[in-house]
């Protein structure tokens, strides 16, 4: 016969069964758990670029394009229309001062030089004659001021007999009024004579003065003349580098046209190229860095040119190691010029995920926890070209995958394999 299960033991059956369905739905749940994790969507850690978030410091800065030159260049040009006569030295050479570098035909100067003596001696001859002439009128004036002077006393001492002799009936009246005309006829005369000495010496002065001016005129000619010969003999102005030359013997060269340059071959600045949207930020004495090959040069901005020109603006960059061997004539650079500078803040390494500033969807592993990657909002500040500011959205410890994740962009996580 049956007997009915005690209550202890319909109790302990009871929770064996609840036991086993907790049980099965963990076990149910890891499989899941596990198949979702086979089945997502993974990738090998070896593939991906991981950046640790941390506290650092951090330059905001903007890129330019830039190009190295010469802190010094000097453009040599003819002095006449000319011709080469002779070509020197090399373009790419080292020069020194006072290097012959060609010679031009100077047939031409010397012709004007020759034309300019002959003009300066002529000036100084007619001086002279000028000279003589005022030497002689002056005498001859004054020869003629004597004879009047020595006329006027025996008129006045005519005038003085007859007033003495007119009271008393001796001399007429007519007489005396003769020798009153002829005294002050001698009076005219005499001062006629002495505004003529004076006219003739100013005159004279005056073209003697002009003669000698047109002769110094000449003589200032020919001073140009002289450099212009010496300019033939196209010399380099100080130690550097000949960059180019008009080369070819026998070509024709026109006045003022260039023939050659030479720059500092050791002492550089960076003329850089920058985006009309930049402009507002230049400033002249801003820090910059230039970097090529892997080094960076520390620099700051010189001169900011006012125009534009297609949408950029030009400036010049001064070099703390313009002498440094890396740089050379023409060397294009990359140029981050600084805006701003921060001590401590959150920073990781730059790199495709990262797009600009603003805030923006990246994939991070959160400190402590490794593979998974979250999708994260990530609001990024400061720029600079190897690293980028972390304002919210990470902390520090977290690895940011700074690779190119793109094609994960639909994912809200990515599985990480070791």
């Amino acid at each position: 016969m049956d007997q009915s299960l005690s209550a202890a033991t319909l109790k302990s059956r009871t929770r064996k069964k609840w036991l086993l369905g907790v049980f099965a739905c963990f076990v149910f749940a890891n499989l899941i758990y596990a198949l979702n994790w086979w089945m997502s969507p993974s990738v090998n850690l070896g593939e991906l670029r991981l950046s640790t978030v941390r506290m650092g410091a951090i330059e905001n800065t903007f890129n330019a394009s830039g190009v190295v030159v010469p802190v010094r260049e000097e453009q040599l040009s003819s002095p006449s229309q000319s011709r080469i006569s002779k070509v020197v030295a090399r373009v790419g050479q080292s020069v020194h001062a006072g290097d012959l570098l060609m010679v031009l035909d100077d047939k031409t100067i010397r012709l004007a030089i020759d034309n300019l003596r002959e003009q300066i001696a002529q000036q100084a001859i007619r001086a002279q004659v000028l000279q003589l002439e005022m030497e002689t009128n002056l005498k001859k004036i004054a020869s003629e001021i004597e004879l009047l002077e020595l006329d006027l006393q025996s008129n006045t001492v005519k005038l003085a007999r007859h007033q003495k002799l007119g009271p008393i009936g001796i001399t007429s009246a007519v007489d005396l009024q003769a020798a009153e005309l002829a005294v002050k006829r001698n009076q005219v005369q005499l001062r006629q004579h002495k505004d003529m000495l004076n006219d003739v010496r100013k005159t004279a002065h005056s073209n003697i003065e002009a003669t000698i001016l047109q002769k110094s005129i000449f003589q200032r000619q020919m001073e140009l003349q002289l450099k212009y010969l010496d300019q033939t003999q196209v010399k380099a102005p100080f130690d550097g580098l000949l960059n180019w030359m008009l080369a070819e013997e026998g070509a024709s060269v026109n006045l003022g046209q260039l023939v050659a340059k030479v720059s500092e071959a050791h002492n550089f600045k960076v003329e850089a190229t920058v985006s009309d949207f930049y402009a507002r930020y230049l400033n002249v004495g801003q820090k910059v860095r230039v970097e090529y090959s892997g080094k960076k040069f520390d620099g700051m901005l010189q001169t900011i040119l006012p125009e534009m020109q297609n949408g950029t603006v030009k400036c010049w960059i001064n070099l703390v190691q313009a002498d440094h061997p890396l740089l050379k004539h023409q060397l294009r650079v990359e140029v981050n010029i600084i805006t701003e500078q921060k001590n401590q803040s959150l920073i990781v390494d730059a790199g495709p995920a990262i797009n600009g500033k603003g805030r923006q969807e990246v994939f991070l592993l959160e400190a402590g926890k490794s593979g998974l990657a979250i999708r994260r909002s990530v609001d990024i500040g400061a720029l600079d070209t190897s690293i980028a500011e972390i304002r919210s959205g990470a902390r520090v410890g977290d690895q940011l995958i700074i690779s190119d994740t793109s094609r994960f962009k639909h994912l809200a996580s990515i599985r990480i394999r070791e």
